[in-house]
C-alpha cells in the first residue's frame, strides 16, 4: 500500500492552498485526492448561465496570488475556474492530484490513516486534510412523481448543456444562489419559465461591472494598487457583517436598501407583495442581483407561491391543484452542506465513528478544524467556518495556516496531534451561544441549520476575529504524543 505524509481530499480552493503551503514549507510528500476529472470543485461543477462569484473577485482570490486578469468585479466561473487551474501550475501543485479518487472512508489506527479510494485501501498518510467543500453534493427534493417526469430534468449545479432551451416550456423550482442568476439568463430564450418559490429570498443591488484592459494593465503594473482595493473590499464587508455579528438591530439598514430595490424594479404591487421576504433579513443567506427582479416583468416569466403537491410527465402540479406544463425541469434546491464530509465513514481512536458521532450531537470541530478522538485529521471549512458576508477564501488561508502548524510537529517526530475534549466542548458551546443571539436563530428555516434546527455552518462572529484565533496553535490544547 502507498505511503505519504499527509492525504489531502478535495482540489478545490482548500486543497490547492494546502497543498502550495506545504511546497512552500519544504513538505513534498503528499497526495491531492479528487473524485472528478478536473479541479476546482464547485467552480467545476457549476457552469449553469450566469454563474459567477458573488463575492468581489478582488477579495476572491490568495492573499499571495493576486490575479491582475479578473474580467469583471464579479468573476464568472470560468474565470475563477481559470485561476485555481493557474495556481496549481504555478506552484507545482498539479503533479500531485490523483484524479478519478473519490475517497469512500479513512480509519486511524497505529499512529496513521488508512485511506479507501473507490472503496479500496489505496494509502496511508500520517496526517488527513480534508477539504471537500460544502456547495457539491447536490441536493434534489423527495417531490412525488419526480420519477416520472417525462420530458428533460436536471440539478442547476449539474446543468445539461446539449439540452437547448430555445422554446422550451421550463419550471424552475428554488429561489437561491443559482436561480437568481441564471433565471435572468434564459427568460429571454425560452418560450414559457415558470419559477417555483417557496420563500422570497432577500435582494439587495448587485454592484457588477467590467474591469477593461487598461484597467488590468495597471493592476498588473502596480499591484500594491489592486491589494489596496483587495483591503478596501474586505472593510466594507466586514462592516456589512456588524448586524451578523452583533446584533440583528443593525440589519435594518440594509433591508430598508433592499426593499428600496424591490420597489424600484417592480412596479406590480401583487407582483411585488410575492416577491417580499417574510423573514429577517440575513437568516437565510443574502442575494445580489440587479436583474433578478426585471425578469418576472416579462410576459412569458411566471412566479408560482404555491406549494408543490406533485410532478406529473407533464409539469409540475402545484396544492391548488392547477397543473403548470412543462418540458423541461431545472431544480435549484441547493445542497446537502451539513452532510458534505459524512457521505464517507470516518473512523477514528477505538473505532469512533465522525457520521455517529455528528449525527447525535451536531456537526462540531475546534475551531472547525479539529475533531476530539480524530488524531491528525484535519477540516477545511468545517463545522461552522461558512460565512454568511465575506470571502470563503480568507477563512480557508486562516485555516490552512493553523493546520500547517499541526502538520510541522507531525513533520518534526510528533506521533499524534489531537485536541483535547474539553477544549473542543467549550469552542462549540461558545459558538453555539453566540448563535443564539444572532440573525440566523431569528426562526426562519435555512441551510444554514441541521435537521435539530442547530447552526452548524456559519461563522458568528468577525473573520478577523477567526484569523486572529487561528494565528497560533496552542500545543497546550492538544494531547500531542503516541498514536
Amino acid at each position: 500500500m502507498e505511503q505519504t505524509e499527509v492525504a489531502i481530499i478535495g482540489s478545490g480552493f482548500s486543497g490547492i492552498c494546502m497543498g502550495i503551503k506545504l511546497k512552500q514549507a519544504g513538505i513534498h510528500d503528499f497526495v491531492i485526492l479528487e473524485k472528478d476529472d478536473d479541479l476546482g470543485g464547485t467552480w467545476r461543477d457549476n457552469t449553469y448561465p450566469g454563474c459567477a462569484c458573488d463575492i468581489p473577485s478582488y477579495l476572491y482570490s490568495f492573499s499571495f496570488a493576486p490575479n491582475p486578469g479578473w474580467t469583471r468585479m464579479f468573476a464568472p466561473w470560468d474565470e475563477i475556474l481559470g485561476y485555481l487551474r493557474d495556481c496549481a501550475e504555478r506552484y507545482g501543485i498539479t503533479p500531485h492530484i490523483r484524479y478519478g479518487a473519490d475517497v469512500t472512508g479513512a480509519s486511524f489506527s497505529d499512529g496513521s490513516w488508512t485511506v479507501q479510494v473507490n472503496g479500496d485501501d489505496a494509502l496511508t498518510a500520517r496526517a488527513l486534510v480534508t477539504g471537500v467543500g460544502a456547495l457539491h453534493d447536490a441536493r434534489v427534493p423527495d417531490l412525488p412523481g419526480l420519477g416520472s417526469f417525462a420530458g428533460t430534468a436536471f440539478h442547476s449545479a449539474n446543468w445539461d448543456h446539449t439540452h437547448d432551451l430555445t422554446g422550451r416550456r421550463v419550471a424552475v423550482i428554488g429561489t437561491g444562489a443559482s436561480a437568481i442568476q441564471f433565471v435572468p439568463r434564459i427568460a429571454p430564450q425560452v418560450e414559457r419559465l415558470t419559477v417555483f418559490q417557496r420563500t422570497a429570498p432577500w435582494v439587495t443591488p448587485k454592484p457588477d461591472r467590467a474591469i477593461g484592459p487598461r484597467e488590468r494593465a495597471v493592476h498588473a503594473r502596480f499591484p500594491a494598487g489592486q491589494r489596496a482595493i483587495r483591503n478596501a473590499f474586505y472593510l466594507a464587508l466586514e462592516l456589512r457583517g456588524l448586524g451578523l455579528a452583533l446584533s440583528p438591530k443593525l440589519m435594518k439598514p440594509l433591508e430598508v436598501h433592499a426593499r428600496r430595490h424591490l420597489h424600484k424594479q417592480v412596479t406590480d404591487p401583487g407582483l411585488r407583495a410575492r416577491l417580499t421576504p417574510d423573514y429577517q433579513i440575513g437568516c437565510k443567506r443574502m442575494l445580489f442581483s440587479s436583474d433578478y427582479y426585471p425578469a418576472f416583468a416579462r410576459d412569458n416569466v411566471d412566479l408560482v407561491t404555491q406549494r408543490i403537491s406533485r410532478v406529473t410527465p407533464g409539469g409540475v402540479v402545484t396544492a391548488d391543484g392547477t397543473e403548470h406544463p412543462c418540458d423541461t425541469l431545472v431544480l435549484a434546491t441547493g445542497f446537502r452542506v451539513a452532510g458534505s464530509l459524512t457521505r464517507m465513514r470516518i473512523t477514528g481512536r477505538d473505532g469512533a465513528d465522525l457520521n455517529e458521532e455528528w449525527k447525535r450531537d451536531g456537526n462540531a470541530a475546534h475551531l472547525g478544524i479539529t475533531v476530539a478522538g480524530f488524531p491528525n485529521l484535519f477540516l477545511l471549512v468545517g463545522p461552522n467556518t461558512t460565512l454568511g458576508h465575506s470571502s470563503m477564501v480568507f477563512m480557508i488561508e486562516a485555516q490552512v495556516r493553523y493546520v500547517l502548524q499541526a502538520i510541522r510537529l507531525l513533520h518534526a517526530g510528533t506521533p499524534a496531534v489531537e485536541v483535547r475534549p474539553d477544549v473542543q466542548d467549550r469552542f462549540v458551546s461558545a459558538i453555539r451561544d453566540k448563535l443564539d443571539s444572532t440573525v440566523w436563530q431569528s426562526g426562519c428555516a435555512s441551510w444554514y441549520l441541521d435537521e435539530r434546527g442547530r447552526n452548524t455552518t456559519i461563522w458568528p462572529r468577525f473573520t478577523f476575529d477567526y484569523w486572529w484565533r487561528t494565528r497560533q496553535l496552542d500545543a497546550g490544547e492538544y494531547a500531542v504524543g503516541p498514536g
